[in-house]
């Protein structure tokens, strides 16, 4: 089979689940094609996974002679193919303009594989727009394409699939996104802690973008406390555009936050956290929440998109904003006895049944070929 991956500027976990996918068809003897923004192809090393890459400029804000040129690109490459999996709404939209997708009526049981002489359209939507104005508007107008484009939408968490059912897309499934298993931890939680200058002090980490979606405003008014005698120390590993107004903030107020910026020793900072909390505005399948979960880390997430399916009950979940509740469920596990062993488990034990590379594979090999 003649599998073409398109997708646009990414640097995380769009781009790692497309390589891991493509590493898999190649071993089961499949060709792939990964068409996307040159500095993508330089990130993720598509050609040492067997997989050709052709770079295509997928910018991530509409333009229209770029997209035109892109349309024209896409259509070019993805002549030849059986099946074009287009990953993120700005690449299945392009897909879809450049010809590919329904073409005719497809019950449930049709073959996504190539027919009528064009290949078939397969979407992965990994996120939903949490922005309104201008931007929201275009979001809805790329939506709608896909919707009523593609020949099969996957989705990462029950609200998008149940917003691309509503806009008119045929066939919506689960997608199934694994996070690697993360390494062991090298250095001793102690050691970690001492890097960190945490003392005594619990510590709290989050491992987010430091960007509009992940809701980190949210986290800065848990963070205010009140805490007591036992004020935690608030950790976040990551970089973004949000920095110089979340740095400013935390020292204005002078609040227990700390920003660590980008780290390459996540599991090393799971094993010395305490509690691992996502305070996001919306959520698909993030992988380091996966990561947190196959550590055995004890977590509180918001109850937003596809983090509860994720956490399938081995974790606290707090609406959005409500700084009460997430203070009080950091508060339980930190000072209840026996509360943070007990979540430990139940994580762990949920990080083992979660899925793995080869079931990702099989599932989209399904998605094909059914």
């Amino acid at each position: 089979m003649r599998v073409v991956f398109v997708l646009g500027t990414t640097s995380g976990g769009t781009g790692r689940h497309v390589l891991m996918l493509a590493e898999g068809l190649v071993r089961r003897g499949h060709q792939v094609v990964v068409a996307a923004p040159s500095a993508v192809g330089e990130t993720f090393g598509f050609g040492a996974a067997g997989a050709r890459f052709v770079p295509v400029a997928v910018s991530d804000r509409p333009h229209p002679a770029r997209d035109l040129a892109a349309v024209a690109q896409i259509r070019r490459i993805t002549r030849e193919a059986d099946v074009v999996h287009a990953h993120g709404l700005r690449a299945g939209a392009l897909a879809v303009l450049a010809g590919l997708g329904r073409s005719r009526p497809r019950s449930a049981r049709t073959s996504a594989v190539r027919r009528a002489g064009r290949p078939a359209l397969v979407v992965t939507l990994h996120n939903a727009l949490t922005a309104g104005g201008f931007v929201g508007a275009v979001y809805g107008v790329l939506e709608r394409i896909v919707a009523r484009g593609a020949d099969r939408v996957l989705v990462v968490s029950p609200d998008l699939g149940e917003r691309m059912t509503a806009l008119g897309a045929g066939d919506v499934r689960p997608a199934v996104v694994p996070a690697p298993v993360p390494r062991p931890p090298s250095p001793t939680a102690a050691q970690v802690r001492e890097e960190l200058g945490a003392g005594e002090r619990p510590v709290v980490l989050t491992v987010a973008r430091l960007a509009q979606q992940k809701g980190l405003e949210f986290l800065l008014d848990v963070a205010a406390g009140p805490w007591g005698a036992r004020e935690p120390m608030f950790a976040i590993a990551g970089e973004g555009p949000l920095k110089r107004e979340l740095q400013e903030r935390i020292e204005k107020e002078k609040l227990p936050v700390w920003l660590l910026g980008n780290r390459d020793d996540v599991p090393d900072l799971l094993a010395a956290a305490d509690v691992v909390f996502w305070p996001s505005r919306w959520e698909g399948q993030p992988l380091s929440l996966s990561e947190a979960l196959m550590a055995g880390r004890p977590v509180v997430a918001t109850e937003v998109g596809g983090i509860p399916d994720l956490l399938g009950g081995a974790g606290t979940l707090v609406p959005y904003g409500d700084v009460g509740a997430a203070r009080a469920a950091v508060r339980a596990l930190l000072e209840e006895p026996g509360a943070a062993e007990r979540q430990a488990r139940a994580a762990a034990e949920r990080g083992a049944a979660l899925p793995r590379d080869d079931d990702a594979v099989a599932a989209v090999l399904g998605v094909y070929n059914v």
